[in-house]
């Protein structure tokens, strides 16, 4: 069985920064990429960035380009997120997901990610 554990998450004022870790416990794996999504009270589960382990491309939401940056070590199926300049609207439970299966569905979507985290809280306030 395959779990994904968050840390890192918090309370922040609004302009600082939270650095966000996603690690495998249990029996590793290989995946093709990872991502973080986040969702807000009433809100549906949004895209957040992910990280493509061949080539090491990383995409990211508009909403957080400039301001949050994905990383990681593929050896380990380790992925960090560091979010810099906090807003408000960044107040979300953020997601850590892993793809170990070849598909045609986007990296932003949900639905290409098999295997998920519990979350961890990230409060910023204003």
């Amino acid at each position: 069985q395959v779990q994904l554990v968050e840390s890192g998450g918090g309370l922040v004022q609004a302009g600082g920064s939270l650095r966000l870790s996603c690690a495998p416990s249990g029996r590793t794996f290989s995946s093709y990429a990872m991502g973080w999504f986040r969702q807000a009270p009433g809100k549906e589960r949004e895209f957040v960035g992910s990280i493509s382990w061949s080539g090491g491309n990383t995409y990211y939401a508009d909403s957080v380009k400039g301001r949050f940056t994905i990383s990681g070590d593929n050896a380990k199926n380790t992925v960090y997120l560091q979010m810099n300049n906090l807003k408000p609207e960044d107040t979300a439970v953020y997601y850590c997901a892993a793809r170990t299966v070849r598909t045609v569905v986007a990296v932003t979507d949900p639905r290409g990610y098999n295997y998920w985290g519990q979350g961890t809280q990230v409060t910023v306030s204003s």
